[in-house]
């Protein structure tokens, strides 16, 4: 039987999730193909959302209209903002959720949106015709076609599980790999490889000292990933414990390293630098005598815990032998070893900065298939990946954005300039805009856009534009009202500031460190009525405005730089040239321009490699 539909999406992990669902809701008969229905969302390793950079991209994804956002305040088990010590730019939410009610949620949300289908199946092969895809055969010998297909396939393309010296083919732990996609893309001309992550030993809680672990309590402020959620949490909130492993653990490790798959040759591909396994920790650091753990709770009731740094391949009698050296594991029980997962990805310079691959039309890669790590860096490809197929399927202009529009556009533009050779991991140091690309103005800049698209309905748009209002007239009053030093200067010396010689404004008061809001309307009695104006969201439109008001120079900086830097991302230069012909260019630049084909001149300059004398070429010959 053949069906027909206009975006086809493969795989439904989180990118795949929210390809699905944009594409849905913006209007596209959508068809999301998944091997287990009951693994919809699965978290195959942490069951956390959020942290450093990827609570930013969450909650981009929440204020472009996605789910993550709303499905992880609905099964959180714990909350924290990290990072609170430092800037806002670097405030990064993170959750832990329920793994289970996580699927569940997921699954209710997929099964109840307008013009999405779930077939539960295993694609094998695509249907192509004049150079784009057309369709997909799944291992039932049922044919689907569609304007445009999303690839979103994880770790299942030819997976292959290895503990110790035992390796078997799977895409998860008791899942199937994905067998044939690759080697027909490959066929066609894609360039692929492989990469290799891991996941640590799942520990019964039942078994475990917890009164020799340090404890990691939650926070229950208003923090949220939704700018939609505003009720309390409705699950019971459950800490987090920290323990570490010693010398003893590390001798038990070294010795076993021989049966190592990352030390033996057994595995041969690139693992995730910045979160490698316990083995990989004790070589690189031999001078260190311990390593920090965390264990986490599975969910609200279930005694599974996740034991956060512990990633392991190492035979499972090492594994075990080690963990009862840590004094709180003496008598630990577990429910599975820790294992190393290889799979295929493509090289994602092979893109567009829609996510459409350069070879054939309207095929899109998302996730981990274009060598990223982390469910927050596949779910933002995956809903800038369903709405571009949605774009393409309408014959609307692509939906981009930029570098110092969002922390999904510095990611996706890291893949299609740079490539990767490691599996790829978002921190903030990767944005060079990060005072714009803040956590608590996501919905300031994307919903306005997300709205116009169609994505963000009438409901989230009002919230911004209630927001925005009471931001403006908080911000209204402190550049206009006036305080005198001798009415002010008594509680600035109980609040350890420096007192005025003269009167300022209260937004001159409130750039210094040690004043804000909370403090400052016990001794300013308009302030305080003015703060109680606010009625909606008042703890986030409070945070909102003070940190426009602290950071307003630096903002103002950055953007002045951002804009600058959009001259050269406004000069288009697709098609427009033979790089090999061009002798005045370094050999080099011949070859890695000729190879990406970089949209713009701006794309063009942050490809490693390229020199400002490259780019000048470029510009003469462009008569700039």
């Amino acid at each position: 039987m053949k069906f027909n539909f206009d975006v086809i999406v493969i795989g439904a992990g989180h990118a795949g999730c929210e390809a699905a669902s944009a594409a849905a809701n913006l209007g596209s008969q959508t068809l999301l193909i998944t091997m287990d229905m009951n693994k919809i969302a699965q978290m195959s390793c942490n069951p956390a959302i959020g942290g450093i950079a990827k609570g930013q991209i969450v909650r981009e994804i929440d204020a472009l209209g996605g789910q993550t956002g709303i499905v992880t305040d609905k099964t959180a088990i714990q909350f924290r903002m990290l990072n609170r010590s430092k800037g806002p730019a670097m405030w990064s939410p993170r959750s832990q959720s329920d793994r289970q009610k996580f699927i569940l949620t997921w699954r209710e949300t997929l099964e109840n949106t307008d013009n999405l289908y779930i077939w539960q199946d295993t694609a094998k092969s695509f249907f192509f015709e004049n150079g784009a895809v057309t369709g997909v055969k799944t291992t039932m010998d049922v044919e689907f076609h569609a304007k445009c297909v999303v690839l979103t396939t994880g770790t299942f393309l030819n997976g292959l599980i290895h503990i110790g010296r035992t390796q078997f083919s799977g895409g998860r732990m008791s899942e199937p790999a994905s067998i044939g996609l690759t080697e027909q893309l490959r066929n066609i001309g894609f360039t692929t490889d492989r990469m290799k992550t891991g996941t640590p030993v799942r520990i019964d809680g039942r078994s475990v000292h917890f009164d020799e672990m340090e404890e990691q309590l939650g926070e229950n402020d208003f923090h949220k990933f939704s700018y939609l959620d505003f009720k309390p949490r409705q699950l019971k909130q459950r800490n987090c414990w920290i323990c570490f492993t010693n010398e003893n653990v590390h001798d038990i490790l070294r010795n076993g390293l021989s049966d190592s798959p990352l030390f033996n040759g057994q595995i041969k591909s690139i693992g995730p630098r910045y979160c490698p396994s316990i083995e990989t920790k004790i070589f690189t650091f031999a001078d260190k005598t311990y390593h920090q753990l965390f264990l986490e709770p599975e969910g609200e009731t279930t005694w599974e815990y996740y034991l956060n740094g512990f990633s392991s391949s190492l035979p499972l009698e090492i594994q075990l032998n080690a963990l009862k050296e840590i004094p709180c594991f003496r008598d630990v029980h577990i429910y599975r070893p820790g294992y190393a997962i290889e799979y295929d990805y493509f090289d994602p310079t092979q893109l567009k900065h829609t996510l459409e691959t350069k070879l054939i039309k309207n095929l899109f890669f998302a996730g981990q298939i274009n060598g990223t790590t982390g469910y927050e860096e596949a779910a933002g490809q995956g809903i800038i990946a369903g709405i571009n197929a949605h774009q393409n399927c309408s014959n609307a202009v692509p939906f981009i954005l930029a570098r110092d529009e969002a922390y999904i556009g510095v990611l996706i533009d890291d893949l299609v300039t740079k490539g990767v050779d490691e599996p790829y991991r978002m921190f903030t140091s990767r944005a060079e805009h990060r005072i714009l690309l803040r956590q608590d103005d996501a919905d300031v800049r994307l919903t306005e856009k997300a709205y116009q698209l169609g994505l963000a309905k009438s409901d989230r748009y009002q919230l911004l534009k209630d927001k925005k209002k009471q931001i403006d007239n908080l911000l209204h009053f402190c550049n206009n009202y006036s305080i005198k030093a001798k009415y002010i200067n008594d509680a600035l010396e109980e609040l350890d500031t420096t007192p005025l010689k003269q009167g300022v404004r209260l937004t001159d008061l409130l750039l210094r460190p040690q004043l804000n809001f909370e403090n400052l309307q016990e001794y300013i009695p308009a302030l305080k009525s003015e703060l109680e104006k606010i009625t909606d969201r008042k703890e986030e439109t409070i945070e909102a405005t003070e940190i426009r008001i602290k950071y307003q120079g630096y903002i103002e900086r950055e953007r002045g730089i951002a804009d600058k830097i959009h001259r050269l991302d406004n000069i288009l230069i697709v098609d427009k040239f033979d790089y090999q012909n061009i002798h005045t260019l370094s050999i080099e630049a011949r070859q890695k321009l000729s190879r990406i084909q970089p949209e713009t001149i701006g794309q063009a300059s942050r490809i490693p490699g390229i020199s400002p004398n490259d780019i000048n070429i470029l510009l003469v010959l462009l008569g700039r």
